[in-house]
């Protein structure tokens, strides 16, 4: 049977879901020799880590098949091929089925990966539970309808599909009878969800359906949001149904108008702080995150600054910092490119920024009573998505109900008993 090291995801909670379809698919062919790499094309980073991984995986693992698919195997087949150490690649819609996968170290070819340009919904095999993770994913959609000039994830995803409702409900139904009592809707672009369906029904709309009907939902969270296709229906979640949990994750990228332009983003500085303004007017005390790309091309000393100040302009708690990395085949990578030191030390002040935000987001916990989700020994988030440390003897996937104390080091720290 395959094991919780079948399968190495790397990059979004996407890959983490698929990961596990494909650790059942192993399961029910009995492919207890295969090894899967499943990885991300975001940065060259990523990519590297994924070749490390492989790497090291072959000389820990000599017998095994290594297979490797993911976004960065779509987009690079031939590269990760040319790899002595891989036995096969398979592409992101193939690995979701099993005949990619029945035929490994028989008669399947040793490059597996289709046309990821197709408008065909997204058949997901069902996932029952998450091998060592407290909450559930559920995955709405897959793909990206934009063409945001440093991103490769649309040429890896192919075009927005949108998963039907029902499907969504029946995957969440068995998630929760396992005992999963906190769940994240996931895809790439979840905000563009429902525009191919019949109805088109916004991602607001078909998650007060989703809540409706499946009340064994305790706790709900969003992957990333698009601040520009967040919907009425949407808003008001955040303003009135308790489950939806004070945490909004923004795909901002960029503070300036000129990078937003160049970026081909679809919101403006203003925009994005508007949206945030109006999610913390609807829901008093929400945390909000957001993803900033330093040193993208052309950035210039003053584009930088309107970056780094909307931090705490739009009351940013947590911040993911990525330098630029330029992806071949993206139309950033042919624009004129800073230096890579000057993309580094930008990363680093952002950090640096960020690090303060959360600080002062965590400050004003203290003193409150936290909801918080036990994921590991010592460990939580409490619904802001704020780390939490706990005593050990609190039990992995329940949730508590304690008072805040202090905080230092990144984490709250509850009152002693």
């Amino acid at each position: 049977m395959a094991d919780e090291t079948s399968v190495l995801n790397f990059g979004c909670r996407l890959n983490a879901y698929e990961g596990e379809a494909i650790r059942g698919l192993l399961d029910r062919l009995g492919r207890d020799d295969v090894v899967v790499v499943n990885t991300c094309a975001v940065t060259a980073e990523a990519e590297k880590q994924a070749r490390q991984a492989i790497r090291r995986l072959r000389r820990e693992r000599p017998d095994a098949r290594i297979v490797v698919t993911g976004c960065a195997a779509q987009v690079n087949a031939a590269g990760f091929a040319a790899m002595a150490e891989v036995d096969h690649v398979i592409g992101n819609r193939e690995k979701l089925g099993e005949a990619a996968w029945r035929g490994i170290g028989q008669d399947a070819p040793r490059i597996s990966v289709g046309d990821i340009q197709t408008d065909t919904p997204p058949a997901l095999p069902a996932v029952s539970h998450f091998p060592g993770r407290p909450r559930a994913y559920l995955e709405i959609q897959q793909g990206c309808d934009h063409r945001c000039t440093f991103c490769i994830i649309p040429y890896g995803r192919g075009p927005s599909r949108s998963l039907p409702l029902g499907a969504v409900v029946e995957q969440s139904r068995v998630m929760a009878a396992r005992g999963y009592r906190e769940f994240v809707l996931t895809g790439v672009d979840i905000t563009s969800y429902g525009h191919d369906l019949p109805g088109r029904p916004t991602l607001g709309q078909a998650t007060r359906r989703l809540l409706d009907l499946v009340p064994q939902i305790e706790r709900l969270r969003f992957s990333s949001l698009d601040p520009a296709e967040i919907d009425e229906d949407l808003f008001g979640l955040y303003a009135e149904e308790p489950r939806v949990m004070p945490h909004a994750h923004l795909s901002l990228q960029a503070g300036d108008d000129l990078i937003l332009k160049r970026m081909k983003r679809r919101h403006s500085r203003q925009q994005a702080l508007d949206v945030a303004a109006r999610l913390q007017a609807l829901r008093p005390g929400i945390a909000l995150g957001a993803d900033l790309i330093a040193g993208f091309p052309t950035e210039s000393d003053d584009a930088f600054a309107r970056s780094a100040a909307l931090i705490d302009e739009a009351g940013l708690a947590f911040v993911h910092v990525f330098p630029y990395s330029p992806r071949p085949g993206t139309p950033a990578a042919r624009m004129p490119q800073m230096p890579v030191e000057l993309r580094r030390s930008r990363a680093a002040e952002l950090r640096s920024r960020a690090e303060a935000a959360l600080d002062r987001f965590l400050g004003s916990r203290i003193g409150s009573e936290a909801s918080i989700l036990v994921e590991q020994q010592g460990l939580g988030r409490d619904e802001t998505y704020a780390p939490v440390i706990l005593p050990d003897r609190m039990e992995k996937g329940s949730i508590v109900t304690a008072r805040i104390a202090a905080a230092h080091d990144g984490k709250l720290w509850l009152e002693a008993a």
